[in-house]
């Protein structure tokens, strides 16, 4: 893990107009940057970024956050990466905190493989384009393919020489490690020497999220009997095919700005389609889908659209764990190229324009597109349609969400009618394939927490039944009083202005001795004044870190690991209005300046809370008084009744407020 002190350093570094900069063109208004939106499609500019309070906040959209949030959406990044993003931009050196040794070595071992790798595709990008070889037996090739040279550095791709050691005798000689080199597939070891592994092949390096190259996938030029088109890496302590989706890397922001992923099968698919302008696209690389590569996907958008050859092999690989796709809970269509093509040769064929169209007018629903194909393959085999029609049941199984309960029902309507099978036959048959997969998981979990066999006699939980054959409704969510109570507090903007100057003045003096910090916690916290949770949670840290000797800031909760704390503070230091830098130009007469009016904000918040208590105590007071009393109870009461709404009157006199009734 980063260390605290590194993550500190890394912040008191961050500008943020820098960071979005980066990616955002922006340009200077006020006290303010504006530019054009990243997350949505807009011509006139309603993002804003504020340098004084470090975040950022689109007015169209309403996205907004800070530094490590802004990298986290736009580039998809976890919380760690964004850091070491930060890191890398700032130059400041990342110490881990203290792990076990063998935690230790494996991250070590990693990092050695990603050193590994960059040289190699140095290596292999320079043999590609600096070498005789690689210019008249891997260029041609490529260029013959289509591929022209910007399109060929962008993806990194290099050549390994026919030579059978060039590249190792290269990596030993820079004093890189033989046993790493093994590891990560680059050379293997005879007779006590080291071999290249990919030699006489294209290279396509395949990169992470942050653009490091895990691995490498080698191609064979033409046709060579007796030996593989691909090798590619093995697995290893930072490449992990399963989890890998080639040109994901290249393809994320397009993925993000369509809000669909085009999937292929090959490497040189994904090229092909980047350089015709198609860029929302990446390739499993001949393999089952599995959840890991859903699960990418699912980051970037819900609308997953596989593009595959028209032939046999190229269906039955389309079919291939969409299951789990469906599990996931994506939108998932199939594009089938025709006339013996694949998406390389077929967008070269008719064009990017006419590509697109093509796919845009060829999406056929997977569910669909499956009882179409197997009712094909099953004929009039009575066997084979039994089976067909118990797939295509546990398919639609798969949407077992509560919200897919009216796309299950259709399908179960459409695909009734396209097998000629009854209606609520195939209903109670879904609904089968579902009741026993959640027996089957209720069961696991009772053995996970009772693994001596004990049963706890309690109900099993899991998706509801669907259907209109007497299984069980799907739940109806009434909201509680205390939701209720969140939904409707028209309080809640006092109490964010009280949080805000928390963050904005707590570390102020107050009086001798005292910080504003501490007068807030004295009068706010120890009463319970605060009605709105995650408001609570925002105070409970401060006072953790103040108590500890800490002083917190915005700093703190804007670069938080927990992004729905960091997304908290950021609303409340919402920026829709500030000073105009020129105020001076058009006013005349002294600014207050925030030294002039800090105590009376924090005042005013502490006494609004205070008010809005008296007057719950008041309402609780007169229905108490409603209910039957004795003489002298009555008198309590009306003492007490007395006595708060003078404590209101006076407080509200001090105060200059108006209570709206």
């Amino acid at each position: 893990m980063i260390s605290q002190q590194t993550i500190q350093q890394i912040l008191s570094r961050v500008d943020v107009v820098e960071v979005v900069g980066s990616f955002v063109k922006l340009k200077k208004r006020g006290v303010n940057y504006i530019g054009l939106c990243p997350f949505h499609n807009e011509k006139s500019p309603s993002f804003s970024v504020s340098p004084t309070k470090e975040i950022y906040k689109c007015f169209g959209c309403g996205k907004s956050g800070n530094s490590i949030s802004f990298l986290m959406e736009a580039e998809k990044y976890s919380y760690v990466e964004a850091l070491r993003w930060l890191a890398n931009k700032y130059n400041v050196e990342i110490e881990e905190t203290e792990i076990s040794p063998e935690l230790k070595a494996q991250y070590q071992v990693g990092d050695s493989l990603y050193i590994i790798n960059q040289f190699a595709q140095q290596y292999f990008s320079d043999q590609l384009f600096k070498s005789e070889e690689g210019d008249a037996i891997a260029m041609s090739y490529l260029q013959e393919r289509g591929f022209n040279e910007d399109i060929i550095r962008k993806f990194q791709i290099g050549y390994c020489l026919q030579d059978r050691d060039a590249f190792a005798k290269a990596a030993l000689a820079a004093q890189y490690n033989e046993e790493y080199l093994q590891k990560s597939g680059l050379v293997v070891v005879r007779d006590g020497r080291a071999y290249d592994n990919y030699r006489g092949r294209i290279i396509f390096p395949i990169h992470n999220q942050s653009g490091k190259v895990l691995g490498f996938g080698a191609r064979v030029i033409g046709k060579v009997e007796r030996a593989p088109k691909y090798i590619n890496t093995p697995e290893n302590e930072i490449y992990h095919k399963s989890k890998i989706l080639y040109g994901s890397y290249f393809a994320r922001q397009a993925i993000d700005k369509n809000d669909e992923c085009l999937l292929v099968e090959g490497y040189t698919d994904v090229v092909s389609l980047h350089q015709a302008g198609v860029e929302n696209v990446v390739a499993s690389g001949g393999t089952s889908l599995t959840p890991d590569q859903l699960r990418l996907v699912k980051k970037y958008t819900k609308n997953l659209t596989i593009i595959y050859d028209g032939d046999g092999a190229g269906v039955k690989a389309a079919l291939r764990g969409l299951d789990l796709a469906l599990e996931e809970g994506l939108n998932v269509k199939l594009v089938l190229i025709p006339d013996n093509e694949d998406p390389d040769s077929y967008v070269n064929k008719i064009g990017a324009e006419a590509f697109r169209d093509f796919v845009k007018a060829n999406k056929k629903d997977f569910i669909l597109f499956q009882v179409e194909i197997l009712s094909k393959d099953a004929g009039d085999d009575t066997n084979k349609k039994a089976a067909l029609v118990n797939q295509i049941a546990e398919t639609i199984a798969k949407l077992n969400k509560t919200e897919d309960f009216t796309k299950q029902q259709d399908y179960i309507r459409r695909c009734s009618d396209l097998l000629r099978i009854d209606e609520i036959g195939l209903n109670n048959l879904v609904n089968k394939f579902i009741r026993d997969k959640l027996m089957k998981q209720e069961l696991k979990d009772q053995k996970q927490q009772n693994p001596f066999g004990q049963s706890d006699g309690g109900p099993g939980f899991g998706p509801p039944m669907m259907g209109p054959d007497g299984f069980e409704e799907p739940p109806i969510f009434v909201p509680g009083e205390e939701d209720a109570v969140q939904l409707f507090n028209k309080d809640e903007a006092n109490e964010r202005a009280m949080i805000r100057c928390l963050l904005d003045y707590g570390l102020k003096p107050w009086d001798e001795g005292r910080r504003v910090a501490d007068y807030i916690f004295e009068e706010s916290v120890e009463q319970g004044m605060i009605d709105n949770k995650e408001l609570v949670r925002i105070m409970d840290y401060y006072k953790g870190w103040y108590d500890e000797g800490l002083e917190p800031t915005s700093k703190n909760f804007l670069y938080h690991e927990d992004q729905g704390l960091s997304a908290i503070v950021v609303s409340v230091m919402d920026f829709a209005y500030e000073l105009s830098a020129k105020w001076n130009q058009h006013f005349d007469g002294k600014m207050p300046t925030v030294e002039d009016i800090y105590r009376n904000d924090v005042r005013s918040a502490i006494n609004y809370l205070k008010i809005r208590k008296i007057r719950r105590l008041l309402d609780e007071n007169q229905r108490d008084m409603q209910k039957p009393h004795n003489s002298d109870e009555l008198m309590v009461l009306l003492q007490t009744h007395m006595a708060l709404k003078k404590m209101e009157q006076d407080m509200i006199k001090a105060n200059g407020t108006v209570i709206l009734k």
